[in-house]
């Protein structure tokens, strides 16, 4: 449709676009499925077909859950651990370090613990190992009388490690949802649905998403050899460790297309049970009161798990979310939340570092940014580096720098990235010319490992390739507008209406943003060191509505909301959220970004 607010350049440099919806389509919408008209409208622009309404919008156990078998090589594999099961082979788990990895890391220690298996989980240490597998980690499994290593969220890449451990005679299954580079590693099996050989379609999986499969096709495979009605003991009770699968997810920032949207919808109302001792807890010490929601753990519990790898150690989160043990539960879950305040002090330090850096060496103007410093702390690149993005819109990497397995300096580095540019394809070119010790990752979001006297060139390549890849054109991100609305017409059963229907919201289902024209701010107010607190109302008065803009201090957003008192009208692009209070739900509005009426 004609944009009736046309916004080119807004304060945060963004183009405001509104999606070309045809009514004629809005219409059917509305009669076939009878959804009002802001359902099917969002239906529409996000590509929904007639024929794929009543799965996105009510998906079912029963008929929508993705078939394990799908994947490539899932159905030997089954078979085969469910026979080294049988003849009790020695199994342990490697898994990342990040809520993606403790997360699956939770599923197989409780899968095996149903078994009565007690299986060794290992994580990495974020600081001294890194990203991925590493032999020193395989020998000490083997030592442990490992056999099979449950590698998750790590591996596809980790051709030389993976190698070695086979040549200790391990046998490797990797689980994974990387992207691939040209071949595979020699492991004993791999599952991912980013191999170029699958088509099961599933690529939007989480590494808990695949493990969780992983583990239901195991569980038929157990029962079709008869192994639980020999033993007597019943079947895995997989639906209740959904709310993991549904955590780690969300937390990883995979697409909820697909499968991705029963798997996080089914979750959450397990969540809500608090069956699981440990979420329960961590829910509990960052006080949650009512049944958590996506945005709870992308911003509440999701930071707390990975605090402890971050800046304490790797495995409490795996630890806290696989417990059985009321106490221990919150004990773990303590030690993650003074894990998580420690984390935003450091992380708010190396921001304001990095800002001074790209400042006097006049880096914003390059089409990709990149800063680093021997001082910094290693497990917080990746969030630095987001902050950068976001704060400047253009990729971004943070390097931090840790002994490596020899003892050896060497530059850890994090990337995240703009629609449009590839950065774990970035990555994996430098590593192919010699440039890194290792590279990967995801298209928005990936890390490397360089040595330190390669920074130079590293840097050198990274803007050549960046150059190329955008060809001199100055980027624009481009924010997606679903409406315009008013503060009159804006009540909480409408959010309802969106979040019930069109949720859960994430990767490539953004929620809903809305423009609020011709707004006069009333009162502003800084929040803590970073937000922007105000008050505002149409521009002919009545009716006011409480909004934020978080983390705009120092940005252009904030400043702009800052001086805008009583003055100049503002428009306000942003989302809608209910504010539970006293027993009454209210409207408030997230800024994202404004620009001058």
């Amino acid at each position: 449709m004609n944009a009736p607010l046309r916004i080119d350049r807004s304060v945060m440099d963004a183009r405001w676009v509104f999606p070309e919806v045809g009514n004629d389509k809005i219409h059917r919408m509305m009669t076939d499925f009878s959804v009002p008209e802001i359902v099917a409208r969002l239906l529409v622009a996000r590509n929904v077909e007639p024929e794929g309404v009543q799965k996105f919008l009510f998906p079912r156990m029963s008929t929508d859950f993705p078939d394990p078998f799908e994947l490539k090589d899932m159905e030997p594999f089954s078979k085969w651990l469910a026979n080294a099961i049988t003849k009790g082979r020695k199994i342990a788990a490697f898994c990342d370090f990040d809520v993606d990895g403790s997360t699956s890391a939770a599923v197989w220690k409780k899968f095996f613990y149903h078994l009565g298996i007690d299986i060794p989980i290992y994580i990495p240490d974020r600081m001294s190992e890194g990203y991925g597998p590493n032999i020193n980690a395989l020998k000490k499994l083997k030592d442990d009388g490992a056999e099979i290593i449950l590698m998750s969220d790590c591996g596809t890449t980790a051709f030389d490690v993976i190698a070695a451990g086979r040549e200790l005679g391990l046998d490797i299954c990797i689980f994974d949802h990387h992207e691939q580079g040209d071949h595979l590693p020699e492991s004993t099996w791999i599952i991912n649905p980013k191999r170029k050989d699958d088509i099961s379609g599933f690529d939007m999986l989480a590494a808990v998403g695949v493990t969780f499969l992983a583990c239901v096709a195991i569980n038929r495979a157990l029962r079709e050899s008869g192994y639980f009605a020999e033993r007597n003991i019943s079947e895995a009770p997989l639906k209740e460790w959904l709310d993991l699968v549904a955590l780690g997810t969300v937390c990883d920032m995979v697409p909820l297309t697909g499968p991705n949207r029963l798997l996080v919808r089914v979750g959450f109302q397990q969540m809500a049970k608090h069956t699981n001792v440990g979420l329960k807890a961590l829910c509990e010490v960052g006080g949650l009161k009512k049944s958590p929601t996506p945005m709870d753990a992308g911003f509440v519990l999701g930071p707390r798990i990975n605090a402890g790898s971050r800046v304490h150690q790797a495995d409490l989160g795996a630890r806290l979310l696989s417990c059985n043990d009321p106490e221990e539960s919150k004990n773990l879950a303590w030690t993650l939340n003074d894990c998580n305040a420690k984390r935003k002090t450091i992380q708010n330090d190396m921001m304001r570092e990095a800002i001074d850096q790209i400042e006097k060496k006049n880096l914003a103007d390059r089409p990709i940014i990149m800063v680093a410093d021997t001082s910094w702390h290693v497990g917080l690149n990746g969030l630095v580096a987001g902050q950068i993005k976001e704060r400047f819109g253009k990729p971004a990497c943070c390097i931090a720098f840790a002994p490596g397995m020899s003892g050896e300096l060497e530059g850890r580095g994090s990337g995240r990235s703009v629609p449009g540019f590839n950065m774990a394809a970035l990555f994996m070119a430098a590593k192919e010319a010699g440039l890194l010790i290792k590279g990967g990752g995801h298209a928005m979001a990936a890390g490397f490992t360089v040595e330190p006297e390669k920074i130079e060139e590293l840097d050198a390549f990274f803007m050549s390739e960046a150059e190329k890849i955008l060809g001199g054109v100055d980027l624009v991100s481009e924010e997606y507008v679903d409406g315009i609305a008013s503060i009159r017409g804006i009540k909480p059963d409408f959010i309802k209406i969106l979040e019930e229907n069109v949720g859960p919201f994430g990767q490539e289902n953004p929620e809903p943003k809305f423009i609020l024209p011709h707004m006069r701010v009333v009162m502003v107010d800084i929040v803590g060191e970073h937000h922007v607190r105000v008050q505002m109302t149409e521009s002919e008065g009545g009716a006011r509505m409480k909004a934020m803009a978080f983390r705009a201090v120092g940005m252009p957003l904030g400043d702009l909301l800052l001086s805008s008192k009583g003055g100049r009208l503002l428009h306000l692009l942003g989302q809608f959220k209910i504010n539970h209070w006293n027993g009454v739900d209210n409207v408030e509005f997230m800024i994202s970004d404004a620009s001058s009426a």
